[in-house]
């Protein structure tokens, strides 16, 4: 236990979160089953060992953070560990990677059970399903989803400021005051362009190659996050990979379910369940029009957000694509975004409508005052027309 306490200590000490992520204000930690979801890259385990640093003496026994790579625990049962910790006066245990331990979900159900004093806060893939693949955490663990940057976790990076975060409907109703907050102390049109390229994984401030450390990440969600999770033989890896690929080089089109059924040499149902593990596993966005949903055909299949385009296909990186990506990923969040009437027209939760459009081109537009204009190439807004890069406020 004390090489625990002590690799703990060390990871601690040397973690220096430089952007403070707002969910961590979000959680109820007093709750004593906590699950932290998020697609490979986002930053799942500094999360940890900020709440850590933020709320535990470094050399307190209170809070441990512990890995599943660990060796350790392929013979040994994580309320068995549990025990352990509690017995020296462990009150916190931090848990990442949790879905390396084969029966995780029933270990922290005892976990739950005898030791009511202990909290328990781990962290796994947005492939999992807490509950519904897990029913005996139903009605035990609170689950949260940690996101990769917003634009406005980027701007505050790169400009040391801290500007807020804004609803939906306050930016709606109040962009251009808000925007006349923001204008003074930075432009966010200097910095959006490096945001869509580089800036949604926390990882771009690490001394690597950006693209070959996502497209390792990439890689990742494929071979261990679907495959692992959904239980997969390995046999199917490439299938899913080239459906992946395909989808990609098909741009924001309607998929042909057929024609991907016979590139991969499988059955459409399985082609569309393909598409649906990509889609948890963060890789791909799906659109679909209101009131329908999975399993029903998708009209657009995109990138879950813009940095994925520039590695998966650079050669055809479609400056509205990108912009409609950015608009669904930033939503997506906390609304539901449907495909409109046409192709660069979205409806968000089942009445607002949205148009993604090039300010340069507004010579070309027919503006209804029923309709919300989302502009690229601008900063500033009026009425209905609002630049794009605000909705990265959202979070």
């Amino acid at each position: 236990m004390e090489a625990f306490f002590r690799t703990h200590a060390n990871l601690v000490e040397h973690t220096n979160a430089l952007v403070r992520r707002t969910l961590i204000d979000e959680i109820d930690w007093n709750d004593r089953m906590i699950g932290i979801k998020g697609t490979r890259g986002v930053g799942k385990t500094t999360f940890l060992l900020q709440y850590a640093k933020e709320n535990f003496d470094i050399a307190s026994h209170s809070c441990l953070y512990i890995n599943m790579n660990n060796f350790y625990f392929q013979n040994r049962s994580i309320d068995d560990f549990a025990a352990d910790f509690v017995q020296q006066g462990g009150k916190v245990l931090l848990i990442d990677q949790i879905f390396k331990q084969p029966n995780w979900s029933k270990e922290l159900r005892r976990c739950y059970d005898r030791f009511p004093e202990l909290r328990i806060v781990f962290t796994g893939s947005s492939v999992m399903r807490l509950k519904d693949e897990n029913p005996e955490l139903n009605g035990i663990v609170k689950s949260y989803n940690l996101r990769g940057f917003s634009f406005r976790e980027f701007l505050n990076l790169k400009t040391n400021n801290a500007f807020p975060a804004y609803t939906l409907d306050e930016i709606l109703s109040n962009h251009e005051t808000i925007i006349k907050k923001i204008l003074p102390k930075a432009s966010p049109e200097k910095y959006f362009k490096d945001y869509i390229h580089h800036g949604f994984y926390p990882f771009f401030l690490e001394d690597r190659n950006f693209s070959e450390n996502l497209l390792k990440t990439m890689n990742m969600m494929t071979e261990v996050d679907i495959l692992l999770i959904k239980q997969i033989e390995l046999k199917y890896l490439s299938k899913i990979k080239k459906l992946f690929y395909l989808l990609v080089t098909e741009g924001h089109e309607a998929p042909n379910i057929s024609n991907l059924s016979h590139e991969i040499t499988t059955s459409r149902a399985t082609v569309m369940n393909y598409i649906k593990y990509l889609a948890d596993a963060r890789l791909v966005n799906i659109i679909y029009p209101v009131g329908q949903e999975f399993p029903k055909k998708p009209t657009k299949v995109m990138m879950h957000n813009t940095n994925l385009s520039f590695v998966i296909y650079p050669q055809k990186t479609d400056e509205q694509d990108l912009m409609e990506t950015f608009f669904v990923n930033s939503l997506w969040k906390d609304h539901l975004v449907n495909q409109g009437r046409k192709d660069t027209f979205y409806v968000v939760d089942g009445q607002k409508k949205f148009r993604i459009c090039d300010a340069k081109s507004e010579h070309k537009i027919r503006y209804n005052n029923d309709t919300i204009y989302v502009r690229y190439h601008t900063e500033v807004g009026q009425g209905n027309r609002i630049p794009i890069w605000l909705f990265g406020f959202l979070y």
